[in-house]
């Protein structure tokens, strides 16, 4: 993805800039992206960037009108409108548009970049002091890897970029990958691989001399926290206040946006209080291959609304054949951080880039206004793994319990979402710029002030009043659409009643039919396969269908990949538990959806990252047999 790479050093130049631009290669992964390199010897900093042409930083780097203040940025900032005109008047030389107010506001502001507001990461210089700051976002979201050595302390985007000039880091971590494999994610700032790590969110740390002075933060979650609880209608004044007067910042820049609509309420928001004129913002919905969805349906009905046409991007055939490329493009993008079942995320955002390059989304809206906790840890399938790599995902699920302690908002927002929504931000920012007015700094803090009676039973609130109120608000006729789950809508309260219990039936129907299908339904299914009954269930809700993918369309690959002799030879790996599994699942009378998401995803990680293999390109080469494009 587009970001920042570099090094800080006491090395010569010649060593350092070779390093520099050996990491900034791995994260040139689209003809449309740009680069360039800056350097500092006496200060032994070392930087390169890539952007996306067009795009909000892609005018790098930043000077101040002495010189010696000069800042590198990845990212995007939305902030206060009048920011680059009052710097302006306080006798900065600078356009009223573009990142150029950024280096001024690091003059300007002690605190920077405690003011700055959106997701990004970047480093510093100031020759005057002979400090140097590499910072990111407060939510971490935008990620830095670092890894620390004698020699240099590195960081850089992506994992993948160190590793290019730290090849002995090519190692698991044996916790990490059980965390993966329970959670689906690596916790605490950890990553997949030994002596990397992630640089935490808030983080300004300090360099002086070619090494890290001070490791310091620019923001607690505390300082939201300490925030009493609100009245109820004082909240929604202030909540509405906020959406509406922010969401504006969202939609500047000098790129097209596209809105990725879905039949919820946080697309739905956005879509009432936007208002553009009738015919003038591509909206976009992901739909499959059995029938519209219920996020198409819905998105067709609000596009209409709003005046606006609706082109729907569909995962199905196309993207079957050129499922290993995908597959492996994927994990590799994403340094692991995701696996296969992303990878028709990978294939529907690099169609909707020639929609637009800006996608417009509703995520987070649900975590952070509704409290939704979007991860948990799952025991493996009895078998799979070998005992001493059960010890991991065990001690993954005690590490996940105990962070969920305190703040709830807090939790979403400082570490579910720099853990668990990072990876498939990650690919998506691959091929397209993602934004959402969800993560807005303000908005944030005034959810920490949600009234008590509002506070969530479980993992979801018990209703959705403030969200669909905003809706009504900005436009009535869009609270007169139902939502996916059969929220809002202009019908009564029996009719309400009933299309959200058969809506409920038909998406927990879903989801039992595909990867949640017990093993006994399985057996049934098999036995009237004929009769093909999941073109009765499929494709209401979702898009993706892996369970009848990997047993039809795609068992090749599936066979292929793990019943190769180095799969099986994993040592966590219990090899008849892999064999049995993938002859059942491709035989059609066992459901192991899952357990054949996750072989893949690790084989795919051993194969692109961690195998003996210390002189692959720095580019990505597709590793199967099957890889095509």
């Amino acid at each position: 993805m587009p970001g920042i790479v570099g090094l800080i050093t006491k090395k010569p130049r010649e060593w350092a800039e070779s390093q520099m631009l050996c990491m900034l290669e791995t994260l040139r992964h689209e003809s449309s992206y740009i680069s360039g390199t800056w350097m500092d010897d006496s200060q032994g900093v070392y930087v390169g960037w890539v952007a996306r042409s067009g795009s909000f930083a892609d005018e790098m780097p930043l000077c101040n009108e002495r010189g010696d203040a000069i800042l590198v940025f990845s990212g995007e900032e939305y902030p206060e409108p009048d920011t680059a005109r009052r710097l302006k008047e306080r006798g900065h030389g600078l356009k009223t548009d573009g990142p150029a107010y950024l280096v001024h506001l690091y003059e300007e502001d002690p605190a920077f970049p405690a003011s700055l507001n959106g997701r990004f990461h970047g480093i510093v210089t100031n020759r005057t002091c002979g400090t140097a700051m590499l910072f990111n976002d407060r939510y971490g979201l935008h990620r830095i890897y670092y890894h620390e050595s004698k020699e240099a302390f590195y960081f850089a985007a992506e994992a993948k970029a160190i590793l290019a000039v730290r090849p002995e880091l090519r190692k698991a971590d044996a916790r990490s990958l059980g965390e993966l494999v329970a959670c689906g994610c690596v916790l605490e700032n950890r990553t997949l691989f030994e002596g990397i790590r992630v640089l935490p969110p808030a983080s300004a740390w300090v360099f002086q001399n070619g090494s890290c002075e001070r490791k310091g933060t620019y923001f607690e979650p505390g300082q939201w926290e300490s925030q009493g609880p609100m009245e109820p209608e004082a909240y929604y004044r202030e909540l509405r206040e906020v959406f509406t007067r922010n969401l504006p910042r969202y939609f500047n820049g000098r790129q097209r946006i596209g809105m990725s609509l879905t039949g919820g309420l946080d697309t739905r928001m956005i879509m009432a209080w936007h208002k553009p004129p009738a015919g003038s913002f591509p909206c976009y919905s992901f739909g499959g291959m059995f029938r519209d969805c219920q996020d198409v349906q819905l998105a067709r009905k609000v596009a209409k609304a709003c005046g606006q046409s609706l082109e729907v991007i569909s995962v199905g055939k196309e993207f079957h054949s050129r499922f290993p490329h995908y597959a492996e493009r994927a994990v590799y993008l994403s340094d692991g951080c995701v696996g296969v079942r992303n990878s028709s995320d990978l294939y529907a955002n690099e169609l909707a880039a020639k929609i637009a390059p800006v996608r417009m989304t509703g995520n987070y809206g649900g975590e952070i206004l509704r409290r939704l906790r979007a991860f948990k840890a799952a025991e493996p399938s009895a078998g799979l793994f070998r005992p001493e790599f059960l010890s991991h995902t065990r001690a993954a699920e005690k590490t996940l319990a105990g962070l969920l302690g305190g703040h709830a908002i807090s939790f979403i927002a400082f570490r579910q979402t720099p853990w668990h929504h990072y990876g498939l931000l990650s690919l998506e920012e691959t091929q397209i710029s993602m934004r959402s007015p969800y993560l807005d700094n303000d908005l944030v803090r005034t959810a920490f002030r949600a009234p008590d009676s509002a506070i969530e039973t479980g993992n979801v609130f018990e209703d959705s009043d403030d969200s669909v109120r905003l809706i009504a608000d900005g436009n009535p006729a869009l609270r007169q659409i139902r939502t996916d789950r059969g929220l809002a809508g202009g019908a009564g309260r029996v009719s309400t009643a009933i299309t959200r219990s058969l809506l409920e039936f038909t998406f927990k129907a879903e989801y039992a039919y595909d990867y949640g299908m017990p093993q006994w339904v399985a057996q049934i299914d098999h036995l009237f396969s004929r009769l093909h009954l999941e073109g009765l269930f499929l494709g209401r809700h979702k898009f993706n269908h892996f369970r009848v993918w990997y047993r039809d369309a795609l068992s090749g690959y599936v066979r292929e990949m793990l019943l190769d002799p180095r799969t099986l030879g994993r040592p966590y790996l219990n090899s008849r538990a892999v064999e049995a599994i993938v002859q059942g699942h491709l035989k059609g009378n066992r459901n192991y959806t899952t357990e054949i998401h996750q072989l893949l995803s690790l084989e795919l990680i051993h194969r692109l990252f961690l195998d003996p293999n210390q002189n692959a390109p720095a580019t990505y080469t597709p590793c199967s047999i099957y890889a095509q494009g």
